[in-house]
């Protein structure tokens, strides 16, 4: 075979294992990019990621949040009655005091405080509001629960009518026990001055209420006066739903700022 043959023959033959190697080593380089963008590049949460994450943020607000955020010092809300051309009244409810925080059995009635232990409740949090007028006064606690669900047993265990009819007197009463301070309007709210008892669930969380009169008067048939009903039941309500949307709201959606094995 011809010298110059032989020589192009090599020269192809080297020509093709340098191309493959080009090949093979682009084909490395995009593999070790691909890596390096998978752990500087932000990390795209799963569906079921984010919903556990903001759970959790969630369910960290009694700890995290200021007293003075979850129960704000001033709460406006709705009066049963209206203005002559239909313009809803507002009212507002003033903070009197935040009381410290409570074991779960000792700030809930017994009946309470067993449903309460059921489902693992972790903290009892309270403060007293009275209305503008001085009139109607209010204890408002927050029941720390594990999660959603058990928040939700809780509040069905917390609607049973033999907690909630409070026709049958004061023993029927149920729920958070009040928390009077002394020096101020609602010094002399005691449990057995407890009118009405309700509550809400937000998230990990039970909103409780129990609304009574300034004056000391014991337990009445308050749902035989329904003005009396109505406007503590607006009062209660109203505080308990602005502590239940502090306490409860959607955080933002988790984002991952990017750092390697975040």
């Amino acid at each position: 075979m011809p010298a110059g043959r032989v020589r192009r023959g090599r020269q192809g033959a080297a020509s093709a294992a340098a191309l493959a190697a080009l090949i093979l080593g682009v084909a490395g380089l995009a593999v070790s990019l691909a890596g390096v963008a998978i752990q500087v590049l932000p990390r795209q949460f799963t569906a079921a990621e984010r919903q556990k994450i903001m759970a959790w943020e969630v369910g960290r607000r009694w700890r995290t949040l200021p007293a003075r955020s979850i129960f704000p010092a001033s709460v406006r809300y709705q009066a049963p009655d209206t203005f002559p051309d239909g313009t809803p009244l507002a009212l507002s409810a003033q903070r009197i005091g935040i009381a410290p925080q409570s074991a779960c059995a000792a700030a809930a009635d017994r009946p309470v405080a067993l449903i309460l232990a059921r489902y693992g409740c972790q903290a009892l949090l309270r403060a007293t509001y009275v209305d503008g007028t001085d009139t109607y006064v209010l204890t408002v606690g927050v029941a720390v629960l594990p999660s959603r669900a058990q928040a939700g047993s809780v509040q069905r265990g917390l609607t049973a009518p033999r907690l909630t009819d409070s026709r049958r007197g004061a023993a029927a009463v149920a729920g958070v026990r009040t928390a009077g301070f002394g020096g101020t309007s609602a010094a002399g709210f005691t449990n057995s001055r407890r009118q009405l008892a309700a509550s809400v669930s937000e998230g990990p969380y039970v909103v409780m209420y129990a609304v009574g009169y300034t004056d000391g008067r014991p337990w009445v048939p308050v749902t035989d006066d329904s003005y009396a009903d109505a406007e503590m039941t607006s009062m209660a309500a109203g505080v308990a739903r602005s502590v239940a949307t502090v306490l409860g709201a959607p955080p933002r959606a988790p984002r991952c700022p990017g750092a390697p094995g975040c």
